[in-house]
């Protein structure tokens, strides 16, 4: 089955770009296929759902409940929105039966990261020579920075994010590990850079720092190790960020106030939440909403609040928003004792400032991670190099 998840993810992904909801729907009936079928075999094998589950069953309640009362102020995003949460809620569920086998969580955890160093190396060389156009054929009404089907840089960078540290976590085993992995680090890396997001840059860069400093401050890996993984990922990564260039990246950088749009839509969304605390406007209608409370208008289309916490908590509420901080909450041990699931912080840090759980598809890459942490205990962890003990006497 998981090959069956996997297949679904990687059309999803290659398909984002897909101006159509064709294959959103595809994507969401092959889930919830699987998920029955995994509710199936829960049903013979039962499965002991961890703490994720319940914000995300709690998010599709609260939708419905939104709904079927009348506390929506546009029942058919509340609907949409319900569906989405569902898809998160069923990807978590068929994961969670799939990763209770220890081989198919390394494996798919490795598929992913493949995957991603595939889509890496698309994305860098199509934004630079594609003139905008996804795989060099389909135009987008775009002209640069469409990185591979994902025509978002800061989607893209989340998307990085999710695995980056799988990379960097695995650089420290075997010896030819310690050569490879390096290098699809570098490749990510370079390939955030090339997109010029500037949180994404910001979040990937400490998640390299916060990796090699876990791991050296729990002594699985010395001094020595950190000073030779540096010295192999410094000749890819400077060879990569040198061939995308950052100078796209640090022009936008000094972008003149850079957040005006941001902080207006924040201050906004803030008002929402203080005029509908406990009950929100209703899930998915921040869009529907928003003229009422806009501070300025800047002759676009708001699609999104461009802060996924705070459209979260004005459609849903503040409850409804507290119960996906304690997600948030949740994940935060099982990311730092594996160390390779720091990307879901980084991706929910990114959603401080952008919206990657916008989508059906890139929400539901990153609860592929959420699921993974929360079936790490049953996981056997490979040896990390790591300090000697010291000899007694």
């Amino acid at each position: 089955m998981h090959f069956l998840l996997a297949a679904l993810f990687c059309f999803a992904i290659l398909t984002l770009w897909v101006p159509a909801y064709w294959p959103v729907t595809v994507f969401q009936v092959g889930v919830f296929a699987l998920a029955a079928f995994a509710a199936i075999r829960a049903a013979r094998t039962p499965v002991r759902l961890p703490y994720p589950v319940f914000p995300l069953a709690f998010a599709v309640a609260w939708g419905i409940f939104q709904w079927t009362t009348g506390r929506t102020v546009y029942a058919f995003a509340t609907q949409t929105d319900v569906v989405q949460w569902a898809t998160y809620l069923a990807v978590l569920f068929t994961a969670l039966t799939i990763f209770q086998d220890s081989s198919a969580l390394r494996w798919f955890r490795a598929a992913m990261l493949w995957f991603a160093f595939f889509v890496a190396i698309l994305a860098t060389l199509q934004t630079f020579t594609s003139d905008g156009k996804v795989f060099w054929l389909f135009p987008t009404g775009y002209t640069e920075f469409v990185m591979g089907p994902i025509l978002s840089r800061n989607h893209y960078a989340a998307f990085v994010e999710a695995v980056l540290p799988i990379a960097l976590y695995k650089s420290f085993g075997r010896q030819w590990q310690s050569f490879l992995y390096p290098t699809i680090a570098a490749v990510l890396y370079a390939s955030v850079i090339a997109s010029a997001s500037r949180a994404g840059s910001i979040l990937a860069t400490a998640e390299i720092l916060v990796v090699l400093g876990v791991l050296w401050g729990r002594g699985r890996a010395s001094g020595r190790d950190v000073g030779l993984w540096l010295l192999r990922m410094s000749v890819p990564l400077v060879a990569f960020t040198a061939v995308v260039g950052w100078q796209r990246l640090w022009d936008r950088f000094w972008l003149p106030d850079p957040m005006t749009m941001r902080r207006q839509f924040a201050i906004s969304s803030l008002h929402m939440i203080s005029a509908h605390p406990w009950f929100g406007t209703g899930l998915g209608t921040w869009t529907t909403v928003y003229p009422r409370y806009a501070i300025l208008d800047y002759g676009v289309f708001a699609n999104r609040a461009h802060c996924d916490w705070l459209q979260w908590t004005a459609d849903g509420g503040i409850p409804f928003g507290l119960v996906l901080l304690s997600l948030f909450v949740w994940c935060l041990r099982p990311a730092f004792r594996t160390v390779w699931g720091i990307g879901v912080i980084a991706v929910f840090l990114h959603a401080t400032v952008d919206y990657p759980f916008s989508r059906p598809a890139l929400g539901s890459w990153f609860f592929l991670l959420v699921a993974m942490l929360a079936m790490a205990g049953r996981e056997k962890t490979p040896r990390s190099p790591a300090v000697p003990p010291p000899r007694m006497a």
